[in-house]
């Protein structure tokens, strides 16, 4: 954290190379940490991150700037190694966590299934990825047909995209769930509870410790900051 060095942060329109909206901070435009122009795609985005900077008080806080973030991340990172964030995300895909349903107790078991099993079928029908599930935790190996038609769906984003849908991934431990959020076939309400129903399942049996809820809001406020994420990227 440093101190709040600025006044007043306000949107700065860019064309040419650096085309898009700009943000900057007493009119002097904002660079990336690695010295990139910040410089985002759409007005409603820029809004919401001029919203964030001028949100902060005394001190700037990173962690209540998850927009900013997130854009930042796309532009000095994503920008550069893009194919490889397509891969650890595609990674995803042979060892989802819709398709590993429990052995056991078959309560568990039928809630997981009225839960997993509509998404995946509608990754089968809607995206022609038609993952198979198994009983466990070891993974069963997917189609090569089912691995290229989710490759497919991501090479479509851009790199703005693309940054969230692979934070999503990693927050749900899910393509299909991240996929699903990114499309509008779920919220993020729906995600979290999918993506933690086995852990939803041991409070209700074993109760909550303080590590656990902290944990849940901790990734409850990541897959809701993505949506907004996207939500913004569209709202132009």
């Amino acid at each position: 954290m440093k101190k709040r060095f600025y006044k007043n942060a306000s949107i700065t329109q860019k064309s040419g190379e650096d085309a898009g909206f700009a943000i900057a901070l007493d009119n002097k435009q904002i660079k990336t940490p690695a010295g990139k122009p910040f410089v985002v795609p759409g007005n409603a985005l820029a809004g919401a991150i001029v919203g964030e900077w001028n949100n902060q008080t005394d001190e700037i806080i990173p962690s209540t700037m998850p927009l900013t973030q997130i854009a930042g991340t796309a532009i000095d990172r994503v920008s550069e190694t893009r194919d490889g964030v397509i891969d650890g995300a595609l990674g995803y895909g042979q060892t989802d966590l819709l398709c590993h349903f429990a052995e056991n107790p078959p309560e568990l078991v039928s809630r997981q299934r009225d839960m997993w099993q509509p998404l995946l079928d509608w990754a089968a029908s809607d995206i022609g990825a038609r993952l198979i599930p198994t009983a466990g935790i070891i993974p069963k190996e997917q189609s090569p047909d089912a691995i290229n038609a989710l490759r497919n769906e991501i090479e479509k984003m851009d790199i703005f995209s693309l940054t969230g849908f692979a934070l999503l991934v990693g927050a749900c431990g899910s393509l299909v769930l991240a996929l699903a959020v990114y499309l509008g076939r779920i919220n993020a309400n729906e995600a979290f509870e999918c993506s933690m129903l086995d852990n939803t399942w041991q409070i209700e049996n074993w109760g909550e410790d303080w590590e656990t809820k902290d944990r849940r809001e901790a990734i409850a406020a990541e897959i809701n900051d993505v949506e907004k994420f996207f939500d913004l990227l569209r709202a132009d």
